[in-house]
């Protein structure tokens, strides 16, 4: 049997686009219709009724996913100017019934991979029909021909204009859908026979006076004649999967198409504008860039305002423009008020093209419990959630700081990044943080993943770090989520996690992954101590574990490291100074046990140069290595016995990295002397070879330190090692010239180690 569908109002739209927002109420004033329907899909008709209150400020989206995962979910965005929102509220404010028509979330989710957080759009097809229109007007920009067409048309009320538009624009389409088809995107198709059934539904509760709201695109295929049976074969067998909607706010940069929004658009900010100034767009426009260039502290006076709207009317009127578009104003932007220069127009473009407006929705709308506890301490907080990303300084001496700083961190344990840890640009101080807070919209689907783990942050994140204590394969992930643990005030984990940290400790024994854990140990001490949370138990893993490091650590570095596995070693034995140095108060002798370690790998000459160097280095810094003990140590690494590229390894831990190596050469003439004789007497080929290190060497010294110490060495090599001779920091055995006689008493021994069985020397 036929089931044509002959009489509904079929307004084909542009997503988000103003002209059609306008369009869509006209018509429907013109119209009005007994029902509307807008494409989306049917889970949400029982949150249309939020749309309508007070508390609900668009950008929203429409938030579906799956019950058992909820991390499988898909957005349907609306904006102010999105004709579907206009269609909502006119249905709402005239009484009639609005409903939804789409293909059923249940079903899109349950396609693989399809739609999902960072795709949203089910409307996006490979077939650009704009763009195809837009060529065949003679025009090169779709956007510009959209906004030409629609977006600038003034349909002032004028229903009847309203609704020749709304029928030449589904001529045009229709056009389109017989040559192309479905455009390439074949899921169109069934969700069309699902909008039909929806329809069909709709005739027999309302007639033919009802209106449909939905893509431009979908119009050919919803007036096309087809039956029943042919639509439900479509639709037999769609997997489904259980789902929750909700509403969720949106952000004005989410519905840029730059975004990753399928269905997005160029200028969101500047739709927005053209939706809201019913009167002179251009002039309140530019009045509103002169006012964001003042805030910067830019010179604009009204004269400029004045002469940029003249001169973006007059680009409209040479190009042929029915109204100067955002291209006319940007151009006239840049020649008035920025003298030329794009850096001020990017910043217009960032802030008022696009816009960091963030929408928001009533306490009405359900939730998962975790949100309705995190909007609730937001309140209490006063951490309000914005587009806009804004820096936040904590004191965690303050009460109210310290509760804003347990949040930011039990959420980030729970993947929920709404803020990210900074360096602090006023204080090094462990009492204080720095963080950068962004709220982004794809933040609720987190919410929602992470609600399986509690109903309260805090419940969540303890169960949560509990879970990837007992997941943990290594002891690295482990001491991580102890040091979280402890920022984030999770003292109820705290014996699960020290429990699998005890068990990873005593069964690892690679010392590189022993001395990689340390550190964040002794900070998680540090932390605990300024935060008040009681580590005590984490102190004693910690001094195991130094210890074990100590006796593990010689034997590890002499086992013939490469050159990778030696500056990965390196690294550690910085990371483990560093962890001793905040362990030792409560251990006297730890201190006393790691330099023995240094001292070893310093002597040793099996250890490659790079830690030799760093071990000298450190030692020296604390104090436990005189000056001539050092020059004699350098003197054994300079050598003529050492190979080039380990004394260069020698020279790179002991004055590399950013540890004031530069000002200890400035001011240590005998082994500034000592370098530089060695350096001038690498030999040709050599010096090749070590030069990329060399580099890495000194190159990270400050600018002032390189001019110092270019100013030192101008004197020449011969002049430095006057110098080293001068102030007798050549060590015992080492001179800068050869010693004939000490040279000639070793001649008798080498002739008997090269002789030959019958006593005549070889050769």
């Amino acid at each position: 049997m036929s089931a044509a569908l002959r009489g509904p109002l079929l307004l084909g739209v542009r997503h988000h686009g103003p002209g059609s927002a306008r369009a869509v109420r006209a018509a429907l004033d013109e119209a009005r219709p007994a029902a509307v329907l807008i494409e989306g899909p049917p889970e949400g008709d029982a949150l249309l009724e939020l749309a309508a209150d007070p508390g609900m400020r668009p950008p929203v989206a429409l938030l579906a996913h799956a019950a058992d995962d909820p991390g499988r979910a898909a957005f349907w965005p609306l904006a102010d100017f999105s004709p579907e929102w206009v269609a909502i509220r006119w249905a709402q404010e005239a009484g009639v019934p609005v409903r939804f028509m789409d293909l059923p979330a249940a079903h899109a989710l349950a396609a693989a991979g399809e739609p999902d957080a960072d795709h949203v759009e089910p409307d996006a097809v490979r077939l650009d029909p704009l763009a195809v229109l837009a060529e065949t007007a003679g025009y090169d920009d779709p956007e510009r021909w959209w906004e030409d067409v629609v977006e600038h048309r003034g349909t002032g009320g004028a229903g009847e204009e309203a609704l020749g538009a709304f029928e030449a624009l589904g001529e045009a389409m229709g056009a389109l859908r017989e040559t192309y088809g479905d455009g390439g995107h074949h899921r169109d198709l069934v969700r069309e026979a699902y909008m039909r059934q929806r329809m069909r539904a709709a005739r027999r509760e309302f007639g033919d006076g009802y209106a449909v709201v939905c893509g431009a695109w979908h119009v050919p295929a919803l007036r096309a004649k087809t039956t029943v049976a042919a639509d439900k074969a479509l639709l037999t067998g769609l997997a489904k999967v259980k789902v929750e909607t909700t509403w969720v706010p949106w952000t004005h940069r989410r519905l840029a198409r730059a975004g990753g929004y399928g269905a997005g658009i160029t200028s969101p900010g500047w739709y927005a504008h053209l939706f809201s100034a019913r009167d002179r767009p251009v002039e309140r426009w530019l009045t509103k860039v002169a006012g964001l260039l003042r805030e910067e502290d830019r010179q604009v006076s009204s004269a400029h305002v004045i002469e940029a709207v003249r001169l973006a009317e007059t680009l409209a009127a040479v190009r042929g423009r029915p109204l100067p578009g955002l291209t006319e104003t940007l151009e006239s932007v840049r020649a008035v008020m920025c003298d030329g220069s794009d850096i001020p127009l990017a910043l217009i473009e960032d802030r008022l093209v696009v816009g960091d407006v963030l929408g928001e929705v009533p306490d009405g709308a359900p939730v998962v419990p975790l949100q309705r506890d995190l909007t609730r301490q937001q309140r209490s907080l006063r951490l309000k959630a914005e587009a806009q990303e804004r820096e936040l300084e904590l004191d965690l001496r303050k009460d109210t700081d310290a509760t804003k700083s347990l949040l930011l961190h039990r959420l980030r344990l729970l993947g929920i990044g709404w803020g990210t840890p900074t360096a602090s640009r006023s204080s090094t101080g462990t009492f204080r943080e720095t963080w950068r807070l962004r709220w982004e919209p794809e933040l609720s689907v987190r919410v929602a993943e992470a609600g399986i783990w509690g109903t309260t942050v805090l419940a969540a994140a303890t169960a949560r770090a509990e879970a990837d204590a007992a997941a943990a394969e290594e002891l690295g992930e482990v001491t991580a989520l102890a040091e979280r643990c402890l920022l984030a005030g999770l003292s109820e984990a705290l014996p699960a996690v020290l429990r699998a940290l005890a068990d990873r400790a005593a069964l690892d024994t690679d010392v590189a992954r022993l001395a990689k854990a340390l550190p964040a140990l002794a900070r998680s001490l540090r932390y605990g101590d300024v935060r008040g949370t009681d580590a005590t138990a984490l102190g004693a893993v910690a001094a195991g574990l130094a210890e074990r490091i100590c006796v593990a650590l010689p034997p590890a570095c002499a086992a013939g490291l490469d050159a990778d596995a030696a500056a990965e070693l390196r690294g550690h034995v910085d990371g483990v100074h560093g962890a001793v140095g905040l362990l030792a108060d409560a251990d006297d002798g730890l201190r006393e046990r790691w330099s023995a370690v240094l001292r070893t790998l310093a002597d040793r000459d099996t250890v490659p140069g790079v830690i030799r160097g760093r071990a000298a280095r450190l030692l020296l810094d604390d104090g436990r290595l005189e000056a001539g003990e050092t020059a004699r140590l350098m003197g054994l690494a300079l050598s003529p016995a050492a190979s080039p590229a380990d004394a260069a390894g020698w020279i790179e831990g002991f004055a590399g990295g950013s540890s004031g190596g530069g000002t200890l050469l400035v001011h240590d003439d005998r082994l500034l002397g000592l370098i530089d004789t060695w350096l001038a007497g690498v030999p040709e080929r050599a010096f090749t070879d070590v030069l990329p290190l060399l580099r890495r060497t000194f190159g990270v010294y400050e600018p002032g330190v390189k001019r110092t110490l270019g100013e030192l060495v101008r004197r020449g090599p011969a002049a430095s090692a006057e110098a080293a001779r001068a102030t007798g920091s050549a060590p015992e055995g080492f001179a800068p010239d050869l010693d004939p006689e000490r040279a000639d008493a070793v001649t008798e021994l080498v002739r008997m180690l090269l002789a030959s069985p019958d006593g005549v020397a070889a050769a």
